[in-house]
């Protein structure tokens, strides 16, 4: 069963995140994907994550659907022109990849190529709707495309945790409208900020998967509270990191406490591990998370 179908019939689903690698070894990789397919439901590739130079997302999603693992090919706006984006989105339907998550994307500034020049071509929303046009059979300019158009379920992002929360939830309505049928959220650790964010988007009627980054330290949770707007760290789970002699074992503990927390207001979970793959069965199992 595939990842749309899952959610559209209710089932509380998992997606992780991936990282193709810096180079062109990718057999880690799908190692690691391979292992987490008992456990999750699809695997969410990031494009270029943080600005930082890496084998392409659509590169990584087509070894993967040969080995039949069902990604979720991110596409960020920052790189490449119109012209570009849309022939990278026809070339992920020739390669049969089932889902698109669209996204701005980081500027290069704060990436490992800080003198790339941004391109910002479209932003989400507009490509949202040409993602939407090209499955009706037409380009951007409305010029007709040869033969079956694509057809993708399409993914957008949301950060929960913005202040104000109003903006937020007008791109969100923006992206409903240009064609996004699912959201994936920025990492939460405040249950409390989720509900609210909800509560305000009810109206909405779209299933949102609740980002969880795994906290390895409580230094990497104090670098989250100052340089990832919109996202924060309780001080109570940075001090529960602090004291525990192990790391990993209190991570767990957080982030299954968390999704135990969030199962009943949201579709599922989106685990962005950061490396940390290999800890994502433990973390649901002690979320008491069967997929199966």
């Amino acid at each position: 069963m595939s990842l749309k179908e899952r959610i559209v019939q209710g089932e509380f689903v998992i997606t992780a995140e991936i990282g193709p690698p810096k180079g062109k070894e990718v057999a880690q990789v799908l190692k690691t994907a391979e292992e987490l397919m008992p456990y999750i439901d699809a695997v969410n590739v990031t494009d270029l994550q943080s600005a930082v130079m890496r084998l392409g997302s659509l590169a990584m999603c087509i070894f993967l659907r040969q080995r039949g693992i069902e990604p979720i090919m991110q596409v960020a706006c920052r790189d490449r022109n119109r012209l570009a984006l849309q022939s990278d989105i026809l070339s992920a339907a020739a390669h049969n990849i089932p889902n698109i998550l669209i996204l701005t994307g980081d500027h290069p500034v704060l990436g490992d190529h800080p003198d790339a020049k941004p391109v910002f071509d479209l932003d989400s929303v507009q490509l949202l709707e040409v993602v939407k046009k090209l499955e009706e059979g037409f380009d951007m300019r409305g010029n007709k495309l040869e033969g079956e158009p694509p057809h993708f379920y399409k993914g957008a992002v949301v950060n929960p945790g913005a202040r104000p929360l109003e903006p937020q939830i007008l791109k969100m309505e923006k992206k409903i409208e240009a064609g996004a049928e699912f959201f994936q959220t920025q990492g939460i650790y405040d249950i409390k900020i989720f509900e609210h964010f909800i509560h305000k988007t009810s109206h909405l009627k779209v299933p949102v998967l609740a980002g969880i980054i795994p906290l390895k330290s409580d230094t990497m949770a104090r670098y989250i509270n100052k340089n990832l707007a919109g996202v924060s760290v309780p001080d109570v789970l940075i001090r529960q990191m602090q004291e525990a002699q192990n790391k990993a074992e209190k991570s767990i503990e957080i982030t299954s406490s968390l999704i135990k927390g969030l199962k009943g207001m949201c579709q599922g979970i989106h685990l962005m591990a950061l490396g940390w793959e290999r800890f994502i069965p433990d973390i649901l199992a002690s979320a008491q998370i069967n997929r199966k």
